[in-house]
Parts: structure tokens; sequence; C-alpha cells
């Protein structure tokens, strides 16, 4: 991602009949376009970023006579499904976590545009022939990633029948068969409810042992079960009743160990393939006993899931309810906004002076951004570049390092033979 670079500050005095020695009237640069990404509801997937991968946005324009600034670049704004978390390629940091429609982070700033001549003016500079070059605009390497959002996550080993489930509860059509990681990838269904109320329901690949680890495909899925409400623990009553105690035990220790937050959510249980025999009664002894509450259901030809669907429904009311009311109280403790004014602070920051093999190279963002906007092809630009570096101590630090008359250094991208004589004011 490359944000736009601010536009060029224009030299320009003003030239009018009956108004000799007009002075300065150069504008500023207008500031470059910023690169946001933001959530969209009307995105289904990120697969518009599978092929292409750069983008950039448009610069600032340049400033002109007659204190005219020039125009900010419009804004590009990549969008992306709700529930994309967007970090850092280079560290790995989290931006963002655009949990909601309209959520948007600026992953690259654009460069501020440059000032014009006028800007220059003193009492002893009346008539300043600098001008600001626009600030590069950021670059930024981002990594995208889609957790589903679903009000209800089925979760349970392979073959437990959670397609066959959410086929039955939704009409989706998932594929279906009977061996193991039959589904390679998140399904979502939406449930219709009485009174026109939906529920959207995720399916996701069956776990094994180690799924929170990375043991088959469970790590790459397990996130998504993070966006959901309420988890329903799909369970093969035909394997019997330990068989059952086993991979509820099994589907919870993973959900545990790859998060607290996940293994807290309010869950149900479906015991499905009651329409088996075997299964029928295993469902009937746990019910009775070791589950009381469990649902017995037959995802195969649809017996009890309108009942598990409702109990389902009725937790997810519950728990958007207690969203809203956290955000409200939330809403209510923080202070109004306040307006901030911030004092642009002088001198060039902090910065640092490294040797790298035979050129000496300063680091420090007010020292680079003030090198790339100053036009290298004016001599008074130059002038007052070399007094500001002088002034900020990058002189004394590059002798300190050990650097003589003559030799290279770098900052940012610029790369000049270092003077160490004194600079004319």
């Amino acid at each position: 991602m490359a944000a736009g670079k601010g536009g060029r500050g224009a030299v320009s005095f003003r030239r009018e009949k009956f108004v000799p020695q007009g002075g300065p009237d150069g504008g500023d640069g207008g500031a470059g376009a910023s690169v946001l990404v933001r959530a969209d509801p009307s995105v289904a997937t990120l697969g518009a970023y599978r092929d292409r991968r750069s983008f950039s946005a448009p610069p600032g324009g340049d400033g002109a006579a007659a204190l005219k600034t020039g125009r900010r670049g419009a804004d590009l704004v990549l969008p992306v499904p709700p529930g994309t978390v967007v970090t850092d390629a280079a560290t790995g940091a989290q931006l963002a976590d655009l949990d909601h429609p309209g959520a948007e982070v600026v992953v690259a700033a654009g460069g501020r545009g440059g000032r014009g001549n006028t800007r220059f003016t003193s009492s002893t500079r009346q008539a300043p022939r600098i001008g600001e070059l626009g600030e590069p605009g950021e670059q930024r390497r981002v990594h995208l990633e889609l957790k589903l959002i679903a009000d209800i996550g089925l979760v349970g080993l392979p073959n437990a029948g959670k397609s066959t489930l959410l086929a039955a509860l939704t009409g989706a059509h998932p594929k279906i068969a009977a061996y193991p990681f039959t589904t390679l990838q998140p399904n979502l269904g939406v449930a219709e409810l009485e009174g026109g109320r939906t529920v959207v329901i995720a399916d996701v690949p069956g776990l094994i042992e180690g799924a929170s680890h990375g043991a088959g495909l469970g790590l790459d899925f397990l996130r998504h079960l993070e966006r959901t409400r309420v988890l329903v623990h799909v369970v093969d009553a035909t394997l019997g009743g330990d068989g059952v105690t086993e991979a509820l035990r099994q589907v919870g220790e993973e959900l545990r160990a790859f998060s607290a937050t996940l293994a807290g959510k309010p869950a149900l249980v479906a015991l499905n393939k009651v329409d088996v025999p075997e299964g029928a009664a295993v469902a009937a002894e746990l019910a009775a006993g070791a589950l009381p509450g469990a649902f017995a259901i037959a995802a195969a030809t649809g017996e009890g899931t309108r009942d598990l669907l409702a109990a389902a429904a009725e937790r997810v009311a519950a728990e958007r309810a207690r969203e809203a009311s956290e955000r409200a109280a939330a809403a209510a403790q923080s202070p109004p906004p306040e307006r901030v004014y911030r004092q642009r602070r002088r001198g060039l920051g902090e910065f640092s002076v490294e040797r790298d093999g035979e050129v000496y190279v300063v680091r420090g963002r007010e020292v680079e951004r003030s090198v790339a906007m100053t036009d290298l092809g004016s001599e008074e630009a130059v002038a007052r570049l070399q007094r500001r570096l002088r002034q900020a101590g990058v002189d004394e630090a590059l002798r300190r390092a050990g650097a003589a008359e003559g030799d290279t250094v770098r900052i940012g991208e610029v790369e000049f033979d270092w003077s160490d004589e004194d600079v004319a004011r």
C-alpha cells in the first residue's frame, strides 16, 4: 500500500499593475491521499485482493500563485468484508479489527503538502525563493485475514453431522460425504425464525486432537469461531455413552487451548443421529443422566432440529442484548471529545548516526522528512537545510561518529558529500 505524496509548495511573487514589489504569494501543496481499509457489508470475500496486491493513492495537487493551495488527494478506500483483521506484514502488529460495517483504519497516511514561499517570509527575508517539496506518502505491506461473523457456530469431530445440520437448519448446500474433513472451508447459512428474525450459522471443519496447535484443519478455522455468539456441540450419538463423553472432552480441550474466550462462550449440546436405533438409545440415556438439557436430533431427517434452533436463537438474543448493554455503558463512560491543540515541535527531533561501510547513515523521522521535502535544486533551500541540520546537532553527531570532509552521508533516499564548513546565515 502506498499513500499519495504531498503536493509541492509554490514559489511565486505577486505580479499586478500598480503593485510594485508585491511580495511572495506562493500557495501550499495539497496533502496526499491516504489508503484506508473499510468494512463493507456488500463485500463477501477477500478474493479481490488475491490477484492484485499493490495499491497506490493519488498525490496532492501543487500549490499555485495568489496563495492558492493545491487540491487534497482523494483517499483510496479498499472495501473488505466485516470481520476482517488488518495486521502489519512486517511486524505482525494488529492494526485494526474491522468487526462491524463502517469500521475503517488508515493503513498508509498521505504525505503533507509542501509549504509555499509565503511561509518562509521573515523580517530579514522578505522575498524567499524557497518552496518545499511534498512529503512522501507512507508505504506499508498489510495482511488481511477474514474471520467469519456468525451468531451460531457448529463444532464437533469430523463426521459428527455438522454440515448436514447446517443444511437442515438453513437450506445451505455444503459438501456432505462419509469421510473425514469433507468440509474444507467454513460454510455459512441463514436460518429464519418466527417473526422474520434471522440468525447466521457457521459450520467449520471438524476438530481433531491437536487442532489448537495446527493439527488437521483446526488452526486455520478455530479463529472463525471467535466471532460466534453461541456454540453448538454436535456429537454422533452412535459412538456410545463413553464415545460421546470423550468427543465432548476432546473438543472442549481444543477450544480452551486455543482461546479462553472461545471456551467460555454459551454452548448447547446436540446429540445427532437419533434416527438410528443405537443413537436414539444413547441420546435418551445421556439426556436423562450425564447431559441434561442436551438436544436429541436427527440432522438427516430434521427431527428435533427446530427445537435446537429455537433454543440457540434465544441464547443469541441474550448475547446480543448483553453486547448492546456493554456498548451503551462504554459510550456513557467515555468523556466527550475534546479539541486538542498541538504545537509543532521545533528542530528535527531524535535521530541516530550509524556507519554502513563507507557511508554514514543518519536516521530519524523528522530529519529524513526534512531532507525529502527540500528542493535540492535550489541553492537557497539547500542552505536552509544545512542550517537546520547543523542547529539540530547532525553535524556534531557526524563528527563524533568519525565523518571527515568529503565522506558520503545518506539521509533517507538522498546521498551527498559532507562538508564541515560553516553555512552562511
